[in-house]
């Protein structure tokens, strides 16, 4: 593995950023710091996974970057939008308006048909659906068919395809993916992941995912590994050899 330390978050490509993001959870003797002053930018229109072993900080990574999550002290950057200075009700538009979100239990509402669930963010928001892109996204996810289904009604990869949708119709500056294919088989989960990978070729899409799995990782352009809560170095165009390679690394220097 090739270790390289990342870019001045503040660069003006970065869709997202931390500078110097700190997280303790507690205080006192049982303190613990889960991030410990991680500066890193993810660039705009490109796939980054954070990698790292349990306990590492990725997943108080994304939650702070979401605006999920506080941070301590540091800064969230949601392009020049500083999230940690921001009050609740405008962290809630934000999240709603501006960050759209894939996670592993999928979160769809199982009163609304999959068609409902995909256009809830832009209802909640009071914005029209560009149909165009509905169609393109439903079509491309192979969901067309389902859209008046409950969730109930679908299968799980069905489930996260409309989670997918839902992330992106509403066209977000960033995509924050936690585990999506943490609840599905081998071959729905590369399904996903594939039409993830083709968001951002396609559509100028930025996602960052959360993941514990190589090969989900490998489909991403770049792997941000944190270790301790911190950054501990990157993989550009990784493939499964090297992400394994550098987990096995960052466990043998624990």
């Amino acid at each position: 593995m090739q270790t390289q330390y990342p870019p001045a978050a503040q660069d003006a490509m970065a869709a997202v950023a931390a500078v110097d993001l700190v997280k303790v959870y507690g205080s006192g003797d049982t303190a613990v710091r889960a991030l410990d002053g991680v500066t890193v930018g993810f660039t705009r229109a490109q796939f980054t996974a954070i990698m790292g072993p349990s306990g590492s900080g990725k997943s108080t990574l994304m939650h702070c970057l979401a605006g999920l999550d506080t941070a301590t002290s540091g800064q969230a950057l949601l392009g020049g939008t500083d999230l940690t200075r921001q009050s609740d009700r405008v962290l809630t538009k934000v999240r709603r308006e501006r960050i759209g979100f894939v996670f592993q239990s999928f979160n769809l509402l199982p009163q609304l048909t999959a068609e409902q669930n995909i256009l809830l963010p832009l209802e909640l928001a009071g914005r029209k659906a560009d149909r165009h892109l509905f169609a393109h996204l439903t079509e491309s996810l192979g969901i067309t068919g389902r859209l008046s289904h409950r969730p109930g009604e679908l299968s799980g990869g069905q489930q996260q395809r409309v989670a997918v949708a839902r992330a992106l119709v509403s066209r977000p500056e960033v995509v924050f993916a936690d585990e999506p294919t943490g609840n599905l088989d081998s071959r729905s989960g590369a399904e996903v992941l594939l039409f993830l990978r083709n968001s951002v070729r396609e559509l100028g899409q930025t996602v960052v995912m959360v993941t514990h799995d190589p090969g989900a990782a490998a489909y991403a352009d770049r792997v941000v590994l944190l270790a301790d809560g911190k950054v501990a170095g990157e993989i550009d165009h990784p493939d499964h050899a090297s992400v394994t390679e550098a987990l096995r690394s960052l466990a043998a220097q624990r």
